[in-house]
């Protein structure tokens, strides 16, 4: 269900977030593209963050996790006070997410070229064991692809056909190797169906979203401005 919650509420939950700021423009980048995720595409409920029929979102762009943290407050698995205590000694949370403290967190990330392959995983699991109506969505970085283990990760979900997968690519213009005809034909080559996105534009975000086919996994590519990289 769509909320109240606006881009300036989530930049006024943001601010309560300090000591990381080298991070700030990385986790700028995703904000966008996370808040339509958890307010119109993701079932997940925080007053039962394990149920086991729900969406399972992992942030391998676990580097500068501001704008995660400041949705998942705006979803209400985190509080305000929690957000004060952001790389506090004692606080749940760190520069890099920890799923056995942070509420909501499906994977510990910050170690790049990870999620992408856990989500597989995942999504595997989940057909294996009957939990079909679950959907797995993993958000990368662009220049993240570039690490090995995305290539196999992205050849599997096309080979087994894992319709509940999708992958979300912020792509900021920060890698540097770059790819033929971009990075949604890699994803196409191996069978996924893709979608290219403002990744400032909520509306044109959650059609991307939908956008998905039945018999194959999706990828989004959300473009943003290189200064939000």
């Amino acid at each position: 269900m769509t909320t109240t919650t606006t881009p300036h509420r989530l930049a006024e939950l943001m601010t309560l977030m300090a000591g990381d700021e080298k991070h700030d423009a990385s986790a700028t980048s995703t904000l966008d593209a996370l808040w339509v995720l958890y307010d119109q595409v993701l079932n997940v409920d925080p007053a039962r963050p394990d149920d086991p029929d729900r969406d399972r979102f992992l942030l391998s762009k676990g580097h500068g996790p501001m704008a995660y943290y400041a949705v998942l407050a705006a979803r209400g698995f985190l509080t305000e006070d929690q957000l004060r205590s952001f790389g506090q000694l004692d606080s749940v949370l760190g520069y890099h997410p920890d799923r056995m403290l942070v509420p909501g967190a499906e994977i510990s990330s910050g170690s790049l070229g990870h999620g992408l392959g856990l989500a597989v995983g995942t999504a595997l699991g989940l057909r294996l064991t009957g939990h079909r109506d679950s959907r797995v969505v993993v958000l990368t970085g662009d220049a993240e692809l570039e690490e090995g283990s995305n290539a196999e990760a992205i050849q599997l979900a096309g080979r087994l056909g894992l319709d509940r997968l999708m992958a979300v690519v912020i792509d900021n213009d920060s890698a540097a190797l770059q790819w033929p005809g971009g990075i949604a034909r890699r994803f196409v080559e191996e069978g996924w169906s893709s979608a290219e996105v403002d990744g400032r534009d909520h509306a044109a975000l959650a059609r991307a979203y939908a956008a998905g086919q039945l018999d194959r996994p999706h990828v989004v590519v959300a473009r943003v401005e290189r200064k939000d990289s």
